[in-house]
C-alpha cells in the first residue's frame, strides 16, 4: 500500500473544486500547464505544429476547448494572425483579476467592465455552455481549427464531446490536442491504473476527473469521428511502467510495451465525418 500516494489522492478527491481552482491559478501546490503559465509560448507551439501540417493561423477561426479562464492564449493567437477566437470552457469562469491585467496592452481585443473584462465580439467569443449542446443547437459557426492542451484526459464523456467537436469543425478544418495520459500525481505516472473502477471513482479520482483512457482508447474515438487521424506519441516512461506493471489492472494493458508505457500524446485529426 503506497500511503505516499493514497493520502494526497484522498485529500485531492474530497477537496472542493473552488479551492483547487484557487490553488491552480496561483501555482500553489497544483501547478498549471503551459497555456496558463506562458500563453505566448503555448500559442507559438500551436503555430509551429500547425505549420508542420500545412495549416497557417492567418485568417482562421479557432476554438480553444478548455481555455482555463484566462484570455491571454486567445489574444496571443490573434496576434499571430487568427481572425477570430472562441474560448470554450464549461467549468472555468473568467479569471477577472488576471484578465484585467491584460487590458492596458490589449484594448484592441478587450474593454473594461465593472470589475471585469468584456471581450470585443468582433475578435473573441466566450462560450461557457456544454460543447455538446452548443454543437447540437449550432450556437456557434463551424471553425477552422480546434485546439486543446491537457484537457482531454479530464473529460468524462470523451466520445460525445469528440463527436460534438467534429461537428463544429469545417470539412477542411483540423484539430490538435495534447493529451497527458499520466496520473497527475506525476511522481507515480501509472499508479491510477492499479485501482478498480469502484475505488478510483469512489475515493481517489481528483475533483477535476481523470478518465484513465489509454492510447488505443483515444485512437478508437478519434477514428470514429475523423477520416484522417495521426496520433503521435511524444513521451514514454518504460521504467516507471515496468515498476508498476505487476499491479496494473488487465483492462489498462494491451500487451504492447510501446503503447502501454506511453505518457503523453499529440492527436492531429482532419476530415471530420459529417
Amino acid at each position: 500500500m503506497n500511503l505516499k500516494y493514497l493520502i494526497p489522492r484522498l485529500a485531492r478527491h474530497f477537496l472542493p473544486e473552488k479551492i483547487v481552482r484557487f490553488l491552480l491559478l496561483r501555482g500553489w501546490i497544483i501547478h498549471p500547464g503551459i497555456e496558463t503559465q506562458n500563453p505566448e509560448d503555448a500559442a507559438e507551439r500551436y503555430r509551429l505544429e500547425l505549420e508542420d501540417e500545412g495549416v497557417y493561423l492567418k485568417g482562421k477561426t479557432i476554438l480553444i476547448f478548455g481555455y482555463g479562464g484566462r484570455f491571454a492564449l486567445g489574444i496571443s493567437l490573434l496576434r499571430l494572425g487568427a481572425a477570430h477566437v472562441i474560448l470554450s470552457d464549461k467549468f472555468a469562469p473568467p479569471d477577472d483579476t488576471y484578465n484585467l491585467s491584460l487590458l492596458p496592452l490589449n484594448e484592441k481585443y478587450l474593454k473594461a467592465g465593472q470589475g471585469h473584462v468584456t471581450l470585443r465580439p468582433e475578435w473573441i467569443t466566450l462560450n461557457e455552455n456544454d460543447i455538446r449542446s452548443v454543437a447540437k443547437r449550432s450556437e456557434i459557426p463551424q471553425v477552422d481549427i480546434v485546439l486543446s492542451s491537457s484537457v482531454y484526459e479530464h473529460l468524462a464523456e470523451v466520445d460525445e464531446i469528440t463527436q460534438s467537436l467534429a461537428a463544429l469543425t469545417k470539412p477542411e478544418g483540423i484539430q490538435l490536442h495534447y493529451v497527458d495520459l499520466r496520473d497527475h500525481f506525476f511522481k507515480y505516472p501509472f499508479e491510477m491504473l492499479c485501482y478498480s473502477k469502484k475505488v478510483w471513482y469512489g475515493w481517489l479520482n481528483p475533483s477535476s476527473n481523470h478518465n484513465r483512457f489509454r492510447v488505443w482508447d483515444y485512437r478508437k474515438v478519434f477514428e470514429r469521428y475523423f477520416n484522417n487521424v495521426n496520433l503521435v506519441v511524444t513521451e514514454r516512461n518504460q521504467t516507471a511502467f515496468e515498476a508498476a506493471l505487476p499491479r496494473i489492472l488487465p483492462e489498462f494493458l494491451s500487451g504492447n510495451l510501446s503503447e502501454d508505457s506511453v505518457t503523453i500524446i499529440k492527436v492531429i485529426a482532419r476530415q471530420p465525418r459529417q
